[in-house]
């Protein structure tokens, strides 16, 4: 007798090969049997439960190679709403940005307030929903056993490492022999304990709680190196990183620094994310050729890239994306009445949209269509009647720039206003080019950051949202091919041992969904955080059943009880995935 049996759906492997109608059946947590599991009489076989897949689409898990829920699953052992969005498995821990391990309660409090910055997270909900009750990363990674309803690998992040160690010098200067040392061991003890590897963040968009660099950021490149060569003594590792070069280009140091990350670890490495504009079509292929110019030295480089436009809002009143246009920052970071003033300036008006405007804005330059910007909520009266209108449609009766207008309704707010920005690369041209990178050997999707950025940014319903599309929209890639980005690819990238695909004998992480309806709703702004605090959300539509290692976790897009996630360990859940030098 089977545990469980899924019955008459349309079975996608994870392959990219083409969906059969067949029957999966599971035990003991693994997929037993997969085909037409019909008795000569007609009946089914006995199962404890038996699920009419009818209709329905079956597949494998989804894997995310690069969240944040390191805290939340504190509170939210689910990691909604990536698993109610079909996410059986995921990374956590990436941009060296870990609450483990840590010293003292300093090195506590620093982290929280890093993680407020840098990833958005509530201060609130920090507060009251983690307890700090750790000091390794192996007993971070322990207090995770028996409470998940999702399989979690966890980076050993650089900026935490680098702070038990360091303290308050972890910001200022460059390490000694001795501290890089001592780094080195914190970080072994942590692979060793089931740290999944090692993550760094070199970019110009981290600062701390107190508006400075990560420690990372002041890491000198030597000791960047030192540490990936510790990844190379244990098993079923990779290291994941995030620089400047990410989001504006690489530059020769920084693509040699990848070099010597990879051929120091002997894995690959993942970095975040690949943003493709065809009005900027040279900063993708500088991308791109950084990765090729990695494989020729004998490592390899990852490029993490999104299917779809991610749902975010900005806000001129707390740090969000516009903050890193070139010069905002100066004026951004103002005290709020001096920003008020300074925003109210017609000249620094005019040096803001210049500079927007200017090649240097980068990847950030997408959000510079102001006039294709949606108003949401609005607090004062001049802006009553605005919500959800287009900031062109305003600008074009009131006789103004898109620009000045924009800064017009803010300011009506007390720079509160919510907004909903249009991104310029939504275009045929931008999504022909994605579709094309999709399937580049040095791409993979991913970049959710689901479980930071909570009240500006909701990527973690990608999956559904590219399901759709596939389905009921442009239709640029098989449903067969987008379930095997989503599942297979990602696994075998980081080594998950017998997970990403249906195949007899594997985990039996499973997703059942109904191709009419799966997709994702609106994003709506909830207050369902500790301390009541905010996170923009996304409902899933379609997501019928999700089950992990065997057990129902998710039934008709809602937690169903169970808890049956594991801590994904490096060496025991995973294998070495080595680099083309390697073979």
């Amino acid at each position: 007798m089977y545990d469980l049996l899924i019955h008459g759906g349309t079975v996608v492997d994870g392959t990219g090969a083409p969906g059969i109608r067949a029957d999966v059946a599971v035990t003991d947590g693994r997929i037993s049997a997969i085909g037409d599991l019909t008795e000569s009489d007609g009946s089914l076989p006995e199962a404890a439960e038996v699920h009419n897949a009818t209709g329905r689409i079956v597949c494998p898990g989804f894997v995310d190679p690069h969240t944040h829920y390191d805290a939340q699953l504190f509170w939210d052992p689910y990691a909604t709403p990536s698993s109610q969005h079909g996410i059986t498995s995921m990374v956590m821990g990436n941009c060296g940005f870990t609450i483990a391990p840590i010293g003292d309660q300093s090195d506590a409090d620093y982290l929280a307030a890093m993680l407020v910055k840098v990833e958005g997270m509530s201060p609130a909900a920090l507060a009251e929903g983690l307890d700090w009750n750790w000091r390794t990363f192996g007993e971070f990674l322990d207090r995770f056993e028996g409470n998940l309803g999702v399989n979690v690998a966890g980076m050993v992040g650089h900026s935490a490492i680098r702070r038990t160690v360091m303290k308050d010098d972890a910001t200022s200067r460059e390490a000694t022999p001795a501290e890089i040392d001592a780094m080195k061991a914190l970080l072994a003890d942590s692979l060793a304990a089931g740290g999944l590897g090692f993550s760094t963040s070199r970019s110009f968009t981290h600062s701390d709680g107190d508006g400075l660099p990560v420690p990372s950021r002041t890491a000198a490149a030597d000791e960047v190196e030192a540490l990936c060569a510790v990844v190379a003594d244990h098993p079923g590792t990779t290291l994941e990183w995030v620089a400047d070069g990410c989001m504006n280009g690489f530059r020769e140091d920084e693509v040699d620094l990848m070099t010597r990350m990879s051929l120091a670890a002997r894995r690959p490495v993942n970095w975040n994310v690949l943003t493709i504009d065809a009005a900027r079509p040279d900063d993708y292929r500088n991308q791109l050729r950084a990765c090729d110019e990695v494989a020729e030295a004998g490592g390899k480089a990852m490029a993490l890239t999104m299917p779809v436009l991610v749902g975010m809002n900005m806000h001129f009143h707390t740090f969000c994306a516009l903050y890193s246009l070139p010069d905002w920052s100066e004026v951004m970071n103002l005290p709020h009445d001096e920003k008020v003033a300074a925003l109210s300036d017609p000249g620094t008006r005019r040096h803001l949209e210049t500079r927007a405007a200017s090649p240097d804005a980068g990847v950030f330059s997408r959000l510079t269509g102001w006039g294709r910007y949606r108003i949401g909520d609005t607090y004062s009266e001049p802006n009553e009647g605005l919500k959800g209108r287009l900031i062109g449609d305003v600008a074009r009766e009131r006789g103004q720039r898109d620009f000045y207008t924009l800064l017009d309704v803010v300011l009506a707010d007390d720079l509160r206003t919510v907004l909903w920005p249009g991104p310029t690369d939504d275009d045929p041209a931008s999504w022909i080019m994605r579709q094309t990178a999709w399937d580049h050997d040095h791409v993979m999707i991913g970049g959710s950051d689901a479980g930071a950025h909570l009240d500006r940014m909701a990527g973690a319903s990608y999956t559904t949202q590219w399901l759709a599309d596939c389905i009921r929209g442009q239709g640029l890639a098989t449903v067969e091919g987008a379930i095997a980005h989503m599942t297979d690819v990602p696994a075998r990238f980081f080594g998950l041992v017998e997970r990403g695909r249906l195949t007899e004998g594997w985990h039996a992480d499973v997703v059942v969904f109904d191709p009419e309806t799966v997709g994702a709703g609106e994003f709506l702004l909830k207050h369902d955080l500790p301390g009541n605090s905010p996170r923009l959300y996304a409902d899933a539509f379609g997501i019928e059943r999700v089950y992990v290692n065997g057990t129902c976790t998710i039934v008709d897009g809602q937690p169903a009880g169970g808890l049956p996630g594991v801590v994904l360990r490096s060496g025991t859940d995973t294998e070495t995935v080595r680099i083309p030098a390697d073979h």
